[in-house]
């Protein structure tokens, strides 16, 4: 016989009542009679009762969710909100066991696909080089953006003017980015014949003007060093760039990250004919004059001891 029709399933949705009173739970517990229910109460019972555990301290709260468990299996409605509670459960486990295999699938896919693009991109140099050229510009990207950050909090930390503040509050609205870019240069030299340190490219640069910050580039090719050097003022950058620096034995390649206009005005006339390489153009110094002029003088004056012997 069914029990009350009033009676509330436990709110604990963890708990198998089936399993409580030892019972086989999902699609099997559903087709158990009541009498078999009642009997494997009775069972339980017998063992679980706190008068057969005097030392089990939780032997009240067991047995009483023995008899818990046993009022909802017991009660019609109690045990048909019960079976439909296990079967959205089991459902739902099946569920995600079946959205876990997908999602493996689709990783061990991506995985796959990553290592063929990885093999290709071994096999043809032309990926390499143009990996290795995102590399680059994705590091030099990172240290620019280093450097600006470091330059914005030592101008934070330092006292201005009332007339630097106007200034540089101008420079902010007329485009203050691109004229630092114009204070900023880019060096580079051949490790193979020396290498520079930031200490001694300031040395160098200092006598152009002042050098606010020298950044060198991680040493990602054993051939070329490189680095950024940021001078005080755009007059500073343009003067580096129109002098010889650096050794004789290895001169610096001294390129403005952005010309400054007056600069690229004042160095090439508008007469002068087409360049053999437009992208020349922004190369407006680096010293390579004043290093071939240098070899030239070197090489008259190697020769004059022979003409006087004759």
């Amino acid at each position: 016989m069914a029990g009350g029709h009033g009676m509330k399933v436990s709110d604990d949705e963890d708990v198998d009542h089936y399993a409580v009173l030892g019972l086989p739970s999902g699609e099997e517990g559903a087709k158990l009679t009541l009498k078999e229910i009642e009997k494997a109460y009775r069972e339980q019972s017998r063992i679980r009762h706190p008068d057969k555990r005097p030392d089990d301290p939780n032997a009240t709260a067991d047995f009483q969710h023995l008899k818990t468990s046993f009022e909802v299996l017991k009660d019609e409605a109690a045990r048909r909100i019960f079976d439909a509670r296990l079967r959205a459960r089991r459902e739902r486990v099946i569920h995600d066991s079946f959205l876990d295999t997908k999602r493996r699938k689709l990783t061990t896919d991506l995985e796959e696909r990553e290592r063929a693009a990885a093999a290709a991109e071994a096999s043809d140099p032309a990926k390499q080089e143009e990996r290795r050229e995102k590399d680059v510009a994705a590091r030099v990207q990172e240290e620019l953006a280093q450097f600006q950050a470091r330059k914005a909090k030592k101008f934070a930390a330092a006292p201005t003017s009332n007339s630097k503040t106007s200034e540089q509050e101008k420079n902010g609205e007329n485009g203050g980015t691109a004229t630092d870019k114009e204070r900023m240069l880019k060096v580079s030299w051949e490790r193979n014949l020396g290498d520079y340190t930031a200490v001694k490219l300031q040395e160098l640069f200092e006598r152009f003007g002042g050098v606010e910050d020298v950044v060198i580039r991680s040493k990602a090719s054993k051939k070329k060093g490189s680095a950024i050097v940021v001078m005080s003022s755009k007059d500073a950058a343009v003067a580096a760039t129109r002098s010889m620096c650096g050794s004789l034995s290895n001169p610096l390649l001294v390129l403005p990250v952005q010309a400054a206009a007056c600069d690229i005005s004042g160095t090439f006339s508008k007469t002068t004919a087409d360049p053999i390489n437009p992208k020349l153009n922004n190369i407006i110094g680096a010293g390579f004059q004043d290093y071939e002029t240098s070899i030239m003088k070197k090489l008259q004056k190697a020769n004059e001891p022979k003409k006087n012997n004759k």
